[in-house]
């Protein structure tokens, strides 16, 4: 199984039966406080049930301090992943991540570590194919033929209080893990036909397809006038998304890269600011890796940022 997968130099080929999330979390955390981690460059295997999309998955994690990387999905049958979930005491809608039970460890042993090419191993190379083909089936521009009205968010920057956050998630719908798991926005995306941006047509908004750096807001504002003053996608006019904006792009779900977003967008900037602080203390930002807003003091970790401007303002 191993032969199919890049792992990193420091990984034991082998997995770890006994490791859950729960305690994988406790052992890698960022001063990795277990007493049985001598070598904290090492790192290990296991397999785990990700129950945060509309169905559980299966997946194969590789863990170590301050490294978490999926190297594949098992597809094994959707029905023991479920009941996995369920002969845990919990609701399948219940967002969370889950250990595999007995009959799972027996399924993966017969069925995947101990095969020579397991048909059920999805490695995370072959994922990525699968995101480039997803992305070339988003519509262009001048394909679309969209005839809807256009709805223009709030833009401005300003600062709320948790509850005005949540008011405003009910106001639009808009799906957020946490406070409107139902919830959801749905948006009409183009390709722009640059390889740079996407167009929403019922937001008017042009949206970077990646976007910035991890860095702290201050450096951020810095990064974003010197884009502007290069003229980036042959615009000067780029801004951080208000809360409004940065949430309307939240799919109800994880695409095959595993952030809730369409799968145009790159993974790579998995939370962001916007342009809103919060009150009393605080930096309001955007999850796309868990699906949800949350908060920050802004500074540690930083952020980074897809940028948009309006059509209709250019």
């Amino acid at each position: 199984m191993f032969k199919k997968l890049t792992l990193s130099d420091a990984t034991i080929a082998q997995i770890d039966w006994e490791m859950t999330p729960d305690l994988a979390f406790c052992a890698f955390s960022a001063k990795g406080l277990r007493d049985e981690i001598v070598n904290t460059a090492e790192k290990i295997c296991y397999f785990y049930i990700d129950n945060w999309g509309k169905k559980p998955k299966l997946y194969l994690m590789e863990r170590g301090i301050r490294h978490v990387n999926i190297l594949a999905e098992i597809r094994a049958p959707q029905t023991m992943i479920t009941d996995c979930v369920v002969s845990q005491g919990v609701d399948p809608s219940n967002r969370n991540n889950y250990p595999i039970n007995s009959a799972l460890e027996k399924w993966l042993r017969v069925e995947v570590v101990e095969k020579e090419d397991s048909p059920f191993l999805v490695p995370a190379e072959e994922q990525d194919e699968l995101e480039e083909d997803q992305d070339a089936a988003l519509p262009s521009i001048e394909k679309s033929n969209y005839l809807g009205s256009k709805l223009l968010l709030p833009d401005k920057q300003c600062t709320l209080q948790d509850e005005q956050v949540h008011q405003l998630i009910a106001q639009w719908n808009f799906f957020d893990a946490m406070v409107n798991p139902q919830g959801g926005f749905d948006n009409t995306l183009a390709d722009s036909g640059d390889g740079l941006t996407v167009i929403d047509q019922k937001t008017d908004l042009m949206w970077q397809r990646s976007g910035l750096d991890l860095c702290s807001y201050q450096s951020m504002k810095r990064k974003i006038e010197q884009l502007n003053r290069n003229g980036f996608a042959g615009y000067h006019d780029w801004r951080m998304p208000s809360i409004e904006e940065a949430m309307s792009l939240l799919e109800t779900a994880p695409n095959i890269k595993g952030v809730y977003l369409h799968s145009c967008f790159s993974k790579e900037q998995s939370f962001i600011f916007v342009a809103a602080r919060r009150k009393p203390t605080g930096y309001w930002f955007v999850d796309f890796k868990q699906g949800k807003i949350y908060w920050s003091s802004g500074t540690v970790p930083g952020g980074y940022s897809r940028l948009c401007r309006c059509l209709s303002q250019q």
